[in-house]
């Protein structure tokens, strides 16, 4: 049942990506960026995780771009590098020259990976959703590997999710291995923390 009611979920919530126009995506990537950014000033993570965004995911393909102009001097961005089994290994960003095509449609660091356990010593983790409920849980495309990744991240650390508006909804379906999430960021309503975040 959970498993089912996954998929209708997501393949609604993609069709609804799909319909956006252009100047929505490029609306609403400029106000996800510019409220990451002001939560980069503001935390001053001297390592965070983020990803590249594609097609109509929110944030833009320019996202690692903002975000390291945004830390501070020294601190390193990690992206994920998707491995045969479907988890994910961390490599620093350089660049968006120094990226290459891979599975799923992601785009990678070109530089040596830095292992599995890398994400758990970042001090902010921003992770791509479908769908994101109030209780932080998360739908995610089904290979499982940002729940993985999400396992190996201490509860006191920040996971922010980025969204189109419409997006953070009432309640998701949820399976034992689903990681829950602390926030997402919206176009509209900007940051906001969810009901599983723990105390600060």
């Amino acid at each position: 049942m959970t498993t089912g009611a996954k998929l209708k979920t997501r393949a609604a919530m993609l069709a609804r990506r799909r319909a956006l126009t252009a100047p929505q995506l490029v609306d609403a990537a400029g106000r996800v960026q510019a409220e990451l950014v002001a939560l980069v000033r503001r935390l001053r993570p001297r390592r965070m995780t983020a990803y590249v965004p594609v097609a109509s995911e929110p944030g833009g393909p320019d996202l690692p771009a903002v975000l390291q102009a945004a830390l501070p001097t020294g601190a390193e961005l990690l992206l994920p590098v998707l491995r045969d089994d479907l988890d994910l290994d961390w490599a620093p960003w350089t660049g968006p020259d120094a990226l290459v095509a891979a599975g799923r449609g992601m785009r990678e660091p070109t530089w040596p990976p830095l292992g599995v356990a890398a994400v758990a010593e970042a001090e902010l983790v921003v992770v791509p959703a479908l769908a994101v409920d109030l209780l932080g849980v998360r739908l995610g495309r089904g290979g499982g590997s940002y729940d993985r990744a999400l396992a190996r991240v201490p509860s006191t650390v920040l996971t922010v999710v980025p969204l189109h508006d419409g997006e953070l909804v009432d309640e998701l379906p949820a399976e034992a291995h689903d990681r829950p999430v602390r926030a997402v960021v919206t176009p509209a309503d900007g940051l906001r923390t969810l009901d599983a975040a723990p105390p600060a």
